[in-house]
């Protein structure tokens, strides 16, 4: 016969409703204080936490310079321009083609403003520069194609009831500071050292033999080619300094 299990008396039961009613709050609040403490175990120096890893937009580094294609493409091709330019502004279409056409080069700005072009070509440079410092480089890219596609060049300028079309706050702020003098007096002052006083000239960078080559003028896509190869073979021609390229490789890029 089965034998019954005893019953727990009512006030014992009454006793477990009394004391583990209450205990919830305590259990909560311990939680809390748990927590508390380990955000400030995270948020004390020296000690760190994992991180995540950033989308690849926010990877590439912050300009200036402003770049597009591969960052991590063997060649760096430097483009020293005036956004006053005519020569510069049919160009750079033909070269932002060829950049995308070859997975091994990055394409990198260099501003230089001519004098003969100034003041406007200083003014659309530093919209530029502020498109990229509110946005990134994408957007300075963005705004370099804008200035070309609706300047007059040589000098003249943009319309004078023409508004930028993506103007906003950060950038009119920074066109309002002196934020973008520093970098392109810095560039143009660089370009003049190297030797650089016409635009468009290119400077084409190995990073892995470390060596240049200075490209003055448009060039066609087979002569940038010739110069990659030069320097990855370690033509004589291309030096760490940079030098320029023999002339007969010299020539207007298709249109």
């Amino acid at each position: 016969m089965e034998q019954k299990r005893p019953s727990i008396p009512m006030q014992v039961q009454a006793f477990r409703r009394r004391h583990w009613r209450p205990s919830w709050p305590w259990t909560v609040a311990a939680a809390l204080v748990a927590l508390l403490l380990i955000w400030l175990v995270s948020r004390w120096p020296g000690q760190s936490t994992p991180q995540t890893s950033a989308p690849v937009s926010e990877t590439q580094v912050a300009g200036p310079p402003w770049q597009m294609g591969n960052p991590e493409g063997r060649f760096t091709l430097t483009l020293y321009a005036d956004l006053e330019c005519p020569f510069c502004r049919s160009y750079f279409p033909v070269l932002k083609r060829w950049v995308a056409g070859n997975a091994d080069v990055a394409l990198q700005w260099h501003h230089l403003p001519l004098a003969a072009h100034e003041p406007a070509a200083s003014a659309e440079a530093r919209l530029a520069e502020c498109a990229g410092q509110a946005s990134g480089h994408a957007a300075f890219w963005q705004a370099v194609e804008w200035v070309y596609a609706h300047t007059r060049s040589d000098g003249q300028g943009l319309p004078e009831d023409l508004r930028y079309p993506d103007l906003t706050p950060p950038i009119e702020q920074c066109i309002a500071s002196e934020r973008p003098d520093a970098a392109i007096r810095a560039q143009t002052a660089e370009a003049t050292s190297s030797g650089v006083t016409a635009t468009p000239s290119l400077r084409l960078h190995d990073r892995e033999t470390g060596k240049a080559i200075l490209l003055q003028g448009p060039i066609e896509g087979d002569a940038l080619l010739s110069a990659m190869d030069m320097l990855a073979a370690g033509d004589p021609a291309a030096t760490p300094t940079t030098s320029e390229m023999p002339a007969d490789v010299v020539g207007d890029m298709p249109r």
